[in-house]
């Protein structure tokens, strides 16, 4: 036998035993089942997906998926008008796949109608709650989950209102993964989970198997619900590429693919809320006069995602920085939150000197509006101002740090009651997180926290003699806001 005979012979054979291993590893699962109401009436055109095809049931409520081994659950978006099914807190709307020994999987749903319209609703935004100790698991109990509490319950006067958890939600401590459970809970509103860098398995070989801790605790990674005309969907952005504790943001083929059939499904020009963790896109190598910005920090293939995004009214909600910025590009608006923990547990300020907090959204049908809630304090705190002198690298000037500012805000200032004009934008450092993480005697758990810089601060110089500032700040619903200083 020739070389070439035994070379193609033996590849052959290594190609059927390897068609062979991969047949055995992956087999084809038939999923199929029915969803109903309460009362047991079928509900038609609910998508129903395996994270990689989707589906929708039929006149009788019914579907069926062509899946394989490799999908771990099956999953419904759940359609408006329904409640959201819980489980301690967390919404419930999927099942783990278990396919008998001919490969077959049933999987029914039930979903229970609302007794009024889901229309008008409400979205809390938390970011990073990020518990590491049972002390932050408390500090969690203490002072968030009795803020996001009160504040829906006055909301659910008005309609409907759920959670979403955009990562980061434990900090690399599995442990505290029940905590978290009891916390949202308590909040009396069902809580929708976003995977986070601190959430993943850390030191395994591939992205795929970095989600397994969180899928066992919350369920799929990437999935889909609607509330009134409004569409919302979860995504994960973290790419774990195995070496070490290292990611980057990037969306992988398989939930872009997932994504495409998922738009396809809801009407052009709708609402469309996108929650992440990594942000698409921050100011941070502005701000920090960086060469280039940082993979870990932003979401690389971004632009192709956005494509997706061009046909509807897209928002990202988004975490990860540990500070508060809103930002535009590409026609979708991106809303990077401030977090829940603040500054890591260690402060209730993050270290852009935004409050500890989270975002508050409001549908009325197509229109959507939105604030940041600091946590403590009523709605309407939405700026501090410093007095000159504060800033050692603007003697002169006063400082507000409007926290929510976007490009369509107005700030401006007043002396002694009388209008002087907008304040300058200026890229700074918050003076009270100069006065809290400036210092370097922090040791252990806390070292590196340092104070961040911000392009929402705001600038101006008095003139002698004036005993009274007053900043106003009006955000781009008209809303006005303002805080007084006595000099």
């Amino acid at each position: 036998m020739s070389a070439i005979v035994r070379y193609c012979t033996y590849a052959a054979i290594c190609l059927l035993f390897a068609t062979r291993i991969q047949a055995q590893a992956l087999r084809h699962v038939t999923i199929s089942g029915i969803v109903t109401d309460q009362a047991g009436k079928p509900i038609s055109r609910v998508a129903v997906t395996d994270g990689i095809s989707i589906v929708t049931t039929d006149a009788k409520g019914q579907y069926s998926i062509a899946s394989t081994t490799e999908a771990s659950f099956v999953y419904i978006t759940i359609p408006s008008g329904y409640e959201v099914p819980v489980n301690n807190g967390c919404a419930a709307f999927y099942t783990n796949l278990h396919p008998d020994a001919k490969g077959r999987c049933k999987a029914n749903f039930m979903l229970q109608k609302m007794d009024r319209s889901d229309d008008h609703h409400f979205a809390i935004v938390w970011a990073d709650t990020q518990i590491k100790t049972p002390r932050h698991a408390e500090q969690l109990m203490e002072t968030p989950v009795p803020d996001t509490r009160a504040l829906a319950a006055e909301l659910a006067k008005t309609g409907p209102v759920h959670g979403i958890s955009v990562g980061d939600i434990i900090w690399d401590a599995p442990a505290m993964i029940p905590e978290y459970k009891k916390a949202v809970s308590a909040t009396g509103i069902p809580f929708f989970q976003v995977l986070g860098n601190h959430d993943m398995d850390l030191y395994v070989r591939t992205d795929e198997l970095s989600d397994r801790r969180y899928n066992e605790a919350f369920g799929p990674s990437w999935y889909s619900f609607n509330r009134g005309k409004a569409h919302y969907v979860v995504l994960d952005n973290v790419f774990y590429y195995g070496v070490g504790y290292n990611y980057i943001g990037y969306l992988n083929e398989r939930q872009l693919r997932w994504l495409e059939q998922d738009l396809a499904l809801v009407p052009k020009g709708s609402p469309v809320f996108v929650s992440m963790h990594i942000p698409a896109y921050t100011n941070e190598k502005q701000l920090y006069n960086l060469p280039k910005d940082e993979p870990g920090n932003i979401t690389l293939n971004r632009k192709h995602f956005y494509k997706l995004l061009q046909p509807y009214r897209a928002h990202l909600l988004l975490g990860h920085a540990h500070t508060n910025e809103n930002l535009e590009e590409d026609g979708v608006l991106l809303h990077i939150h401030g977090a829940v923990c603040g500054a890591w547990w260690l402060s209730d300020l993050c270290h852009d000197g935004t409050p500890m907090g989270y975002g508050v959204y409001e549908v009325r049908g197509d229109s959507v509006s939105w604030y940041y809630k600091s946590i403590g304090h009523p709605a309407e705190h939405q700026l501090r101002v410093f007095a000159p002198g504060s800033d050692s690298t603007r003697p002169g000037q006063l400082v507000a740090n409007v926290w929510n500012w976007d490009s369509a805000w107005k700030v401006e200032w007043l002396a002694d009651g009388q209008p002087q004009g907008p304040m300058t934008a200026g890229i700074g450092v918050d003076p009270e997180t100069v006065r809290r993480y400036g210092k370097a005697d922090r040791t252990g758990l806390y070292d590196w926290v340092t104070p961040g810089r911000s392009a929402h601060l705001f600038y101006a110089t008095p003139p002698p003699g004036v005993r009274t500032i007053t900043v106003q700040a009006t955000d781009r619903f008209g809303k006005t806001y303002r805080e007084e200083l006595s000099l």
